[in-house]
């Protein structure tokens, strides 16, 4: 919650521009630390930018990343699997092949490869996120499919005369929601780290743009002169994930049935 409300009001609690900086001001320290700056709570970087503001304005990329990312994902792997596991045989075959083929290639190959071929970019982070997600959600959903359509509601729903694709989304689909949700929560924390990584790495999110990756990056050759650079978006990234992991663990509980029988 922390998280979207930072992200949602970053332009109101911001208390400076989260790119543009004062060369005078470069490498101030947090308040209260001799040499620190008024109005700069929490430092600034090399470049004179407001640390604080930085961190507002990343937990946005942070939430976008993870919001499109993961929907674009739980739909298209959702997609996948559904129709992998209703109609079987050589659909089947075809799409799962498919899966072990992108499991097997390494997902920051992938981003360095992009990164060549186009410059880095949020669209980059989102195909990657995709790219290592998608297999996931298309297996989960295929092996609950698989169970689900083999039950007494979509047989009486071929009975009356139902087509393929209203069975599949009119019956197995919303079965298939709470599931998808799950791993989605559970997912959420992940795709923050990955985005962090590709940044840090030079192949996500491009400076100046605000990314927590990007913040780290920025200050790791500032560690003994400059903790705060790095250090300060290296916590929020820690939090934010733990929190996230453990909400994912509460989801899970509530909605997964296996658990809610125990």
């Amino acid at each position: 919650m922390a998280l979207v409300l930072c992200a949602l009001l970053a332009p109101v609690l911001a208390p400076h521009s989260p790119v543009e900086g004062s060369l005078g001001e470069r490498l101030a320290p947090p308040l209260g630390l001799e040499g620190s700056k008024p109005g700069h709570l929490l430092g600034t970087d090399r470049h004179g930018r407001d640390t604080l503001s930085r961190l507002l304005y990343g937990a946005r990329i942070s939430l976008a990343v993870s919001v499109v990312g993961i929907t674009l994902t739980g739909a298209g792997g959702g997609i996948i699997g559904l129709l992998a596991g209703f109609f079987g045989g050589w659909v089947d075959t075809l799409l799962m092949r498919l899966a072990d083929i992108s499991l097997s290639l390494p997902g920051i190959l992938i981003a360095v490869l992009l990164s060549v071929v186009f410059e880095p970019s949020f669209t980059n982070v989102i195909i990657v996120v995709v790219f290592l997600l998608w297999p996931s959600y298309a297996r989960l959903t295929r092996g609950e499919t698989l169970g689900l359509k083999q039950q007494e509601f979509v047989a009486l729903a071929r009975i009356a005369g139902c087509s393929s694709t209203r069975i599949m989304f009119r019956h197995i689909v919303p079965n298939l929601t709470p599931s998808i949700l799950v791993l989605a929560t559970l997912h959420v924390g992940y795709v923050i780290v990955l985005e962090a990584a590709l940044s840090f790495l030079g192949v996500g999110i491009p400076p100046p743009t605000p990314s927590w990756g990007v913040m780290v990056a920025d200050g790791r050759g500032l560690i003994e002169q400059a903790w705060w650079v790095s250090i300060l978006p290296g916590i929020a990234i820690l939090v934010t994930v733990l929190s996230l992991n453990i909400l994912g663990d509460w989801v899970r509980d509530r909605l997964d049935p296996k658990l809610r029988q125990v």
